[in-house]
């Protein structure tokens, strides 16, 4: 099965609040977006799925909205809940490490559980390629993997578990770590998962 398979079954066989990395409000990531971010930045949600910060960003009045995921079951599903508001929003369905996205428009990077799934070196590099390429110099990226205390496994999955170092090494020097942080995620099901947040700017 290969991984567009995956994430569509997993979005068309499961309800939005019946997968482990699933919350009400991501609000750590709410908190780096409206600390550092003007109401004007343009905004990518990479691996957006079917979570409500696309919801809480148009309720907090962000103009410039971008969704990304690899399946369409799951955009679909978002723009749907969004009703009439998800024509305020950009769409965009694909695998991220190679889906054409433009060159240096956006001011925000958001990744909350993507990059973890990246389990090979080049995935990673093409990634973070992509990254390099979307931002504009100065631009903001938030990416939230499971920390060294997180989960191997998501959705069946192997997944690669990162501290704040092993995280920044992965892209590099002309990314400027400015902060990081541990939340502990409870999943619908009464768990805690270990995510790990690393904001950085690109130069």
């Amino acid at each position: 099965m290969s991984k567009r398979q995956h994430w569509e079954q997993v979005y068309q066989t499961k309800a939005p609040d019946a997968v482990s990395w699933y919350a009400p409000h991501l609000y750590q990531s709410l908190s780096f977006i409206e600390r550092i971010a003007d109401k004007s930045d343009r905004i990518i949600d990479v691996g957006g799925g079917e979570s409500t910060l696309v919801d809480d960003l148009l309720e907090r009045g962000y103009e410039h909205l971008s969704v990304l995921d690899i399946s369409q079951a799951a955009i679909d599903g978002t723009r749907q809940r969004l009703g009439a508001k998800a024509s305020h929003v950009q769409w965009i369905t694909g695998d991220i490490t190679q889906v054409a996205l433009p060159v240096r428009y956006f001011d925000v990077w958001h990744d909350r559980a993507v990059f973890h799934f990246l389990t090979s070196p080049e995935q990673r590099h093409a990634y973070v390629r992509q990254v390099g390429q979307a931002m504009k110099p100065g631009g903001h990226i938030i990416v939230a993997t499971f920390g060294p205390q997180g989960p191997e496994q998501c959705s069946g999955l192997e997944v690669v578990r990162y501290d704040a170092d092993s995280l920044h090494e992965q892209f590099g020097t002309r990314f400027r770590r400015v902060d990081s942080t541990i939340e502990l995620h409870e999943t619908p099901f009464g768990t805690i998962q270990q995510f790990l947040y690393c904001y950085c700017k690109i130069e």
